[in-house]
């Protein structure tokens, strides 16, 4: 197949509804609080130093019916493919993630939830934990706690444009099923330093990030198993 040109190119009323115990937002002692798990010896960012980091590394983004792609993508993943993979999917802050131990079941290669200030390595598949925004400086992962908000951030966005900085040409972004536009704005930023982008074609379950994706006439390849080690002839 050949490789596709990229073109870097509340109003308050008397009639409110009465709030349930179960939409009624609760108070800030009763929410959940994480903490984001750190590194053992992490250096803060600011003290980070350059580090070699000579191997492509994938940023996959993906949100709902995203589970049984990456599971797929996973499966055409030799033992030793010389990567490292960085899973970024949208997550309830207020529950623990089973991600990593599900993917495990479809790759031999060692699936780590994120911890912040986490040296990447190659052969290895990262996964951000629940209430957390993710970026990359300097070869290492960091991690920021989401504030409360109404709004889901664009954590796949924000991650994409933090891998283009830090790998320029070594970058790779994939987009899997989602709803939204989350991660058309990164893989601009991820052509802009020359990397390459994936998307996943109309197989996937819910279309709207796919699709947001394919329109910006961005992707390098646009695939119905979204993997660099299966691509069409």
């Amino acid at each position: 197949m050949t490789r596709k040109k990229s073109k870097v190119t509340k109003s308050a009323g008397r009639d409110r509804p009465k709030e349930t115990p179960a939409t009624a937002p609760r108070s800030s002692a009763a929410r959940k609080t994480r903490t984001i798990k750190r590194a053992e010896d992490a250096p803060p960012r600011a003290l980070s130093t350059p580090r070699r980091v000579d191997f492509p590394v994938v940023g996959i983004g993906a949100s709902a019916g995203g589970l049984e792609a990456l599971a797929r993508f996973l499966e055409t993943m030799p033992p030793n493919p010389g990567i490292s993979c960085v899973v970024v999917v949208h997550l309830d802050a207020q529950h623990e993630s089973l991600l990593p131990e599900l993917l495990q079941r479809n790759t031999t290669l060692s699936v780590e939830q994120i911890a912040d200030g986490q040296l990447i390595e190659p052969d290895t598949v990262y996964v951000v934990p629940p209430g957390a925004i993710l970026s990359i400086f300097n070869g290492t992962l960091y991690l920021e706690q989401i504030k409360e908000e109404r709004t889901t951030p664009l954590v796949i966005d924000q991650f994409f444009r933090s891998l283009a900085e830090d790998r320029k040409d070594n970058a790779v972004a994939i987009v899997l099923s989602g709803t939204g536009t989350d991660g058309t704005i990164g893989i601009r930023a991820i052509k802009g330093e020359a990397g390459l982008v994936m998307v996943q074609d109309g197989t996937a379950k819910y279309d709207g990030m796919p699709t947001s994706a394919i329109r910006t006439g961005l992707a390098d390849y646009v695939l119905p198993a979204v993997s660099p080690f299966q691509r069409p002839d």
